[in-house]
């Protein structure tokens, strides 16, 4: 099983991966750990990540870049109306109201969803991790901004699908920061201790996240968040692109801005510009060659004249700050820590007014860059069976107060109360019980609209069927159980109806949590039972009393209707209908799924067809460079002019009818060379390994023709041997040498332009036919007879006398010598 964390940014990716006992960020094909989130789609195929932001400027109406901020939002919404004249590339109105991408691929107008690009680029990070890991990844966890609403999050999910990801959780950027912060931590206090309160600082791309985590050992919990979703490092670029544009208006007379290629090839440069005035106050130059019109453009700016330049920026820093400690109501003392991550927190401006706030330096002790990657990675190893990592529970926060509103067709009561509660603890289970005698609607929505970085509060609207009164006409008791889940998603989970029927007593346990009813008082409206199997924590005091409160009161029930005819108590399961704001459909999901598998195809046969195109170019410049070269003594001149000729006309066929053929056709022209080209590569392979392989056959004859020479001489190694079999064996090295010889003298006769007489292989095979002849007869070992046997054991005692004795008392002590821990090894 695979342990993958994936940090998707506004503007780059990381992945981190579980293995070798820790939690490594990997590289991509570039030898990248940052891969940019970039689609490029083109007439043949789609690239992504490096490949695809190399070709911003030169295909920038189908190059696609920050599409994160659309997940989940309308085509209509004020905010992605003002992102749509800042785009090169143009977005459009889907027919549920969505935004959408549009761009030209396989020489089609295609409409992409927010959710199938995010998809794109979810699979190119998969194959990235499973080409380092070398295999297959399906589970893992990403990365979100704690600020997406339920929309955004279940759209990210979607995305995750049609990717054919299994994500296990989506957990919160500032959350996953903490997570790599603490666990690794040995000096924590103990649970029963005050705990250690740690701000995280995240400022991004295009957005600025606030958390404070408090810490025990084996414990984390989110307290507050914070975030100004539109302050990031692409704000900053803004204001020197604007600088930069008007600047280049007065001096060189040129509109930057009505030439999309020109004002992207400027965002590029204010970039490097700010990363370069991080590390230098003094004046920095920005030169673009041809920028427009073929005009080389100059300027220059110094880090004061930048923050100057950005002070209504910087003036928002503070805010997010402020806010999370006015959330958890701690004073500066109580912060052990104020731990900056995100690229954005390298400008020396924003650290100094962090650094202020607090009244303490900041920590740098994250990777900036890594840090969420590496967070992700952690939390899928504790999810993960396949992985053991020490005790470490997490309760996140939910980030906005979410409502919950019923309504009853024919009835015109309404009732609401507030579910969950700002910075309430996260994944959470609660259960409510109404009473209602028909089906009803249950709508969820956030409390403060205010608050929200989104225009709709609307979570979803999720209907109670099949209810109905019970047989004496009162209404019936529905349990409804609502959940925020471990993505950070609202649900209305299941649903209950408790029926009562007349009967012999039974032992039914039934939860006694206190009801909320469509009318009565509000205080009684607002009673929730915590479902204690849930992850989260524990109930209050508060609640605690609430609940032994009704306990009380059942028992006082019972005592008083002891004599009354007992009952049983059946629950059946309702169906619910769930209605959630912008939620792909099942068959759009399924669709959209088959067709990211279809771009996939299509992506690898491209790729085939580009790899068969370049192994044909590869092999004409290779050949070309070695005919003047190491082969230049192996060709004849008539072949060398006929083969450079073939060279020159398909490289030529390479960049004209040849530009765009089919992958056979490469194919076919590639092994039209090679029917020329490998026998020159075979002669210089021959003349290179001859003259060793038959040095190694004259080797083998020459030791074979000693034992044979050996044996004719009476030698007593060979005595045992019969006369037939060594002439077998000296016939064979005999033939051996006359073939040598007859083929050597072949050989020399002919120049190495002309095919060898004689190959490799053939020697080889020659020199294993010697051997499997003659090994078998010389290497047989001589028969031991009784009287060789007793001789043997006289001369070995009767060795050297005293000192033979010696040593056999002291070999007889090494082997009685007791066994110890180490080994020793002749």
């Amino acid at each position: 099983m695979s342990v993958v964390g994936i940090d998707v940014g506004f503007q780059n990716c990381y992945i981190a991966v579980a293995r070798s006992g820790g939690i490594e960020t990997i590289a991509n094909e570039y030898s990248d750990r940052c891969t940019p989130a970039c689609i490029s789609l083109a007439s043949k195929n789609r690239t992504i990540g490096n490949a695809a932001k190399s070709q911003i400027i030169t295909n920038f109406k189908n190059t696609v870049h920050g599409f994160k901020k659309f997940h989940g939002r309308a085509f209509n919404d004020q905010f992605v109306q003002g992102e749509k004249s800042k785009l090169p590339y143009s977005l459009h109105k889907l027919d549920n109201g969505s935004t959408g991408i549009k761009v030209r691929y396989l020489n089609e107008d295609k409409v992409f969803t927010i959710e199938q690009m995010t998809a794109m680029l979810l699979t190119k990070l998969k194959e990235t991790s499973k080409h380092a890991l070398k295999k297959p990844v399906v589970d893992c966890v990403i990365s979100v901004p704690s600020f997406f609403t339920d929309v955004e999050r279940r759209s990210l999910m979607d995305a995750t699908q049609i990717a054919g990801l299994n994500c296990l959780r989506l957990i919160n950027d500032t959350t996953a920061v903490a997570l790599a912060y603490g666990i690794y931590k040995q000096d924590l206090p103990n649970p029963e201790e005050k705990p250690r309160n740690v701000v995280f600082v995240d400022i991004g791309h295009s957005s600025y996240q606030v958390s404070i985590a408090s810490f025990n050992k084996g414990k984390l919990k989110v307290l507050a968040t914070a975030f100004d979703p539109y302050l990031g490092g692409l704000n900053f670029d803004e204001m020197l692109v604007e600088y930069f544009c008007e600047d280049f208006k007065n001096r060189f007379k040129l509109n930057v801005k009505d030439n999309p290629r020109a004002l992207l090839r400027l965002y590029q440069e204010c970039e490097k510009l700010k990363k370069l005035m991080s590390a230098n106050s003094s004046d920095l130059p920005l030169n673009i060659e041809c920028f427009m019109n073929d005009i080389d453009v100059h300027g220059k700016m110094n880090r004061p004249q930048f923050e100057e330049m950005c002070a209504h920026l910087l003036m928002r820093v503070e805010a997010p700050l402020k806010s999370v400690m006015e959330q958890t109501k701690l004073s500066r003392d109580e912060i052990y820590a104020t731990e900056v991550v995100g690229g954005a927190t390298r400008i020396p401006a924003i650290k100094e007014r962090i650094s202020k706030f607090f009244g303490k330096d900041i920590s740098t002790t994250l990777n900036a860059d890594e840090a969420v990657a590496r967070g992700c990675a952690l939390q899928c190893a504790i999810l993960s069976p396949a992985f053991k990592v020490r005790e470490f529970s997490i309760t996140d926060a939910v980030p906005f107060p979410i409502t919950l509103r019923w309504k009853s067709p024919t009835d015109e009561s309404v009732g609401e109360c507030e579910v969950y509660s700002k910075n309430h603890a996260a994944p959470f289970s609660k259960a409510i019980t109404f009473h209602k005698k028909e089906p009803f609607d249950l709508e969820a929505f956030y409390s403060s609209p205010h608050e929200l970085p989104y225009p709709d509060s609307r979570i979803g609207r999720f209907t109670i069927q099949n209810v109905m009164p019970q047989l004496d006409g009162d209404s019936s008791k529905v349990k409804v159980k609502v959940r925020v889940n471990m993505h950070g998603i609202f649900s209305v989970s299941s649903a209950s109806l408790i029926e009562k029927q007349k009967g012999e007593a039974e032992d039914v346990q039934m939860d006694t949590e206190p009801t909320v009813q469509n009318e009565g008082r509000p205080e009684e409206q607002n009673k929730m039972q915590v479902d204690q199997e849930g992850q989260g924590e524990q109930p209050s005091e508060e609640e605690k009393m609430n609940n032994s409160g009704s306990k009380d009161g059942d028992k006082q029930d019972q005592g008083a209707s002891s004599s009354k005819a007992k009952s049983k108590v059946k629950s059946v399961d309702l169906p619910i209908l769930t209605n959630t704001t912008r939620q792909l459909d099942r068959d759009v999901l399924n669709n959209f799924v088959e067709y990211e598998k279809i771009m996939i195809i299509q992506d690898k046969l491209e790729k085939e067809r580009n790899d068969a195109k370049n192994a044909v170019e590869e092999y004409v410049y290779d050949l070309r460079d070695k005919l003047c070269g190491i082969y230049e003594r192996y060709v004849t001149e008539d072949e060398s002019n006929r083969l450079t000729i073939m060279l020159e006309d398909t490289e030529n066929w390479l960049y004209e009818e040849g530009e765009d053929q089919e992958k056979e056709i490469y194919q076919d022209k590639l092994s039209e060379l090679k029917k020329f080209g490998e026998p020159i590569e075979e002669r210089y392979r021959e003349h290179e390994g001859r003259p060793r392989a038959f040095d190694e056959l004259g080797k083998k004859i020459q030791l074979f023709m000693k034992a044979v020479d050996v044996y004719k001489q009476k030698d007593e190694r060979f005595q045992h041997l019969s006369a037939e079999e060594m002439s077998v064996v000296e016939k064979s090295v005999s033939e051996a040498l006359g073939w040598m010889n007859a083929k050597m003298n072949a050989q020399s006769k002919l120049t190495v332009a002309q095919d060898p007489a004689v190959q490799v292989a053939e020697i080889i095979q020659k020199i294993q036919e010697l051997e499997d002849v003659c090994n078998p007869v010389l290497n047989r070992p001589k028969p031991r007879t009784e009287e060789s046997v007793e001789e043997g054991d006289q001369n070995n005692g009767a060795h050297n006398g005293p000192a033979a004795q010696q040593g056999a008392d002291s070999k007889g002590s090494q082997q009685t010598k007791p066994p110890s821990g180490e080994m020793e090894v002749d």
